[in-house]
């Protein structure tokens, strides 16, 4: 694995909790792990200088904020060179709507995951800002009815545990 940090048993329950609960105290954390305080926030020192992890944030309510709207945008451009994927990027940056945009592999070249306070803001963004930018041929838009699942970003399970024993 390219870039990937040695990490053992202890880290991966570690990262496994804070992804779950990202506000636990440390002496909580270090309870739930089985490793004194001490220890466990040089740990969590460690993982966050080698940038395991990122950044904390909080998980919004979008629908409780009046944000009735989400939903994915597949965009495919005109002309797929180097130059053409930065600039769509960098216009992605300036849409308050795009809460994440992905370049992907396939028919498409970027997945767009926006949030709207209505139906017509979102469609607004699709024919004034998304289709009339330079370059982009087609926008596929799917609704959400419902999130169905919502779990952290990275799944572990017992093989990873196994791999960082054997590390």
């Amino acid at each position: 694995m390219k870039d990937a940090l040695e990490l053992d048993s202890i880290d991966l329950a570690i990262l496994r909790e804070l992804q779950d609960d990202g506000r636990m105290t440390n002496v909580e954390l270090a309870s739930r792990v089985g490793v004194s305080a001490p220890p466990c926030l040089r740990r969590v020192r460690r993982l966050e200088e080698a940038g395991v992890i990122a950044r904390y944030r909080a998980v919004l309510d979008a629908a409780k904020l009046g944000r009735e709207i989400v939903a994915f945008c597949l965009v495919g451009l005109h002309h797929q060179s180097d130059a053409e994927l930065k600039a769509f990027a960098a216009l992605t940056e300036h849409w308050p709507l795009v809460r994440e945009a992905w370049m992907v592999s396939g028919e498409s070249d970027f997945l767009l995951h926006c949030v709207a306070p209505d139906f017509s803001t979102f469609q607004r963004f699709v024919l004034e800002e998304l289709t009339a930018s330079d370059n982009v041929d087609t926008v596929r838009s799917a609704l959400t009815i419902r999130k169905v699942k919502d779990e952290g970003l990275i799944a572990f399970d017992a093989e990873d545990a196994s791999n960082a024993g054997a590390a």
